[in-house]
């Protein structure tokens, strides 16, 4: 069964004459014509969704020109190579969606209102909440610091950088992954969204973190049969901390609606030079003993979850 890899699939992204000014960024203008892409199998065998939304790794021009911080520093907060990690889940019957632009300049794994007012000048005619922990943190979809607590920016953006990153990148990735939701729904009865992430290492940190919101996105039989299949490669593993799950885990995860939502943090060290942001030599070993454990993660039976156990004919 091979995979293929697609960019935007559906209809085109929103588009504007205000909001297509990439002239002179090439890097940008790539970007927005195609801001992930998905590695599709020839027919979807398995009810699950794999979405990777922190491992792009294109940084506009102008990212890099407005920010006071030198290119590799700018990819501190990047989950990078987990789309790699996790491409084998193509060729074993599920699709794998990967934003192409990176989590600095915008973050898919946040609500499109979790802006932080202080950044622009002047404010943004957009839909704004209360500020969060995350957003105070300088974590909201448009970050203000990057891993470590440093500052992207030396000086205060306008409001169209955030129309622009929200309206060309944040929601045809969205669009895509709630097409991708609604089709494995559609055709098993259930989805299973899978959220992989990477994790900074510590000596506290095991392998594998589990996320599924302290019980309210997944049941406990599927994030056991996850975890066992961890086990069962002989990674470390720990549930819900430091990492209970994100803002796509929290939409996906809603059991109620055939729909379920699932995260996995992997600790860097395991595969990647953290201060030259390089695959360490054991990243092909860890990419196999990753795509061993999807084998097995993903053999659950749907009708354990309320779906159909044979998948539909494909159409």
């Amino acid at each position: 069964m091979a995979p293929h890899s697609s960019g935007p699939d559906g209809p085109p992204a929103e588009r504007s004459a205000d909001l297509d000014d990439s002239t002179g960024d090439s890097t940008l203008a790539l970007l927005l014509d195609r801001p992930f892409e998905i590695a599709r199998p020839q027919i979807q065998t398995l009810p699950f969704v794999f979405a990777s939304g922190h491992s792009g790794r294109n940084y506009p021009d102008r990212l890099i020109a407005e920010s006071r911080l030198d290119p590799l520093t700018l990819r501190r907060s990047e989950d990078a190579f987990v789309d790699e990690l996790f491409e084998g889940i193509a060729g074993l019957g599920a699709p794998l969606i990967a934003a192409r632009f990176p989590r600095a300049y915008c973050d898919v794994n946040r609500a499109a209102s979790e802006l932080d007012v202080a950044m622009f000048h002047p404010r943004p005619a957009l839909p704004i909440d209360a500020p969060t922990p995350r957003v105070a943190a300088g974590l909201g979809v448009i970050p203000r610091i990057v891993r470590d607590g440093a500052e992207i920016y030396a000086r205060k953006l306008s409001p169209r950088e955030a129309e622009l990153r929200l309206t060309r990148l944040y929601k045809p990735y969205h669009a895509a992954l709630a097409d991708l939701a609604a089709e494995t729904r559609k055709r098993f009865g259930i989805a299973i969204v899978v959220d992989c992430h990477s994790m900074p290492s510590a000596l506290s940190v095991p392998d594998i973190v589990l996320g599924d919101r302290y019980g309210a996105s997944a049941p406990p039989l599927l994030t056991g049969w996850v975890e066992n299949a961890f086990v069962g490669s002989r990674f470390s593993i720990a549930r819900n901390a430091p990492y209970a799950g994100g803002y796509t885990t929290m939409l996906y995860g809603r059991g109620s609606a055939g729909l379920f939502g699932l995260q996995i943090e992997i600790n860097r060290n395991l595969y990647l030079d953290e201060d030259r942001i390089q695959r360490r030599p054991s990243f092909d070993a860890l990419k196999k003993r990753l795509t061993d454990v999807l084998v097995r993660m993903t053999a659950i039976d749907p009708a354990l979850l309320g779906g159909n156990a044979l998948p539909l004919a494909a159409e």
